[in-house]
């Protein structure tokens, strides 16, 4: 394991060296005008942090995506088995969640605005939508993904319809919650540039936005960098708790 660890960490800084060297050589070029060059983007990143405004737009735009997260995964995660556990209920919900889902978030911002006008309100309702209809969707599938030979044995067993749920379909769902984790996060912070959009005084979105007005591009690829580095480490984060978490499983080495 340690072996393939250090391969690993050996092809990823491989990897990044070869995207700086691509990325200078794509700025220097005819793309010059459009792509800040890597030195320019230290030089930037050096800037903002010294003046404290890059701190305050990271913690802004944290705050908004955590919260719209949280807000999703709490609400979606009981809907979800509650549609996978009980037939009335994914009847009555699987066709409106269907037609949603296939509605781009980014579709409600104008009724979010005249609802909630431009505060933090409507910019995280706009990240829980996004996350929301991800996660249950893929929760929803997890749960009705479970193998029905481990409930059938479960009965057989002279377990509860509460027992089996809480025994057998929640732990075997949880590695659908994780991707579902995982993907939401993505969703949101893919969602949060065109949220900060609505109206912001702060946030890498409204920093992308206002430098690109300025022509500020070395600003620009900041933000964008920024917010690839934040998505790369939440998703390590949910790999180590899914690491703990389903350490139970067995693993197939093919």
């Amino acid at each position: 394991m340690k072996k393939d660890a250090k391969i690993k960490c050996i092809y990823t800084a491989i990897s990044v060296i070869l995207s700086l060297i691509l990325w200078h050589i794509v700025a220097n070029s005819i793309a010059g005008a459009v792509i800040a060059s890597p030195m320019d983007t230290i030089n930037s990143f050096f800037r903002e942090m010294t003046s404290g405004r890059l701190v305050k737009h990271i913690s802004i735009s944290l705050f908004r995506v955590a919260t719209g997260f949280s807000l999703a995964f709490v609400v979606a995660i009981p809907i979800a088995f509650l549609m996978g556990w009980y037939a009335p209920i994914q009847l009555l919900l699987e066709p409106i969640i269907q037609f949603i889902r296939n509605i781009p978030a980014l579709a409600y911002i104008p009724l979010i605005v005249v609802a909630q006008g431009v505060g933090e309100s409507a910019k995280i309702t706009v990240i829980f939508i996004s996350t929301f209809l991800v996660m249950i969707i893929t929760v929803y599938q997890g749960v009705r993904e479970v193998d029905n030979t481990l409930i059938k044995a479960a009965r057989v067993l002279g377990a509860k319809d509460k027992d089996i749920f809480l025994r057998v379909v929640i732990p075997a769902s949880v590695p659908y919650i994780l991707v579902g984790t995982r993907l939401g996060l993505g969703s949101a912070l893919t969602t949060l540039i065109a949220a900060e959009l609505t109206g912001s005084d702060a946030g890498l979105g409204q920093m992308i936005q206002e430098a690109s007005l300025y022509f500020r591009m070395d600003l620009v690829m900041l933000g964008i960098i920024v917010i690839g580095i934040i998505g790369v480490t939440l998703n390590m984060i949910v790999g180590l708790i899914e690491q703990k978490l389903t350490i139970w499983q067995e693993k197939v080495q093919k």
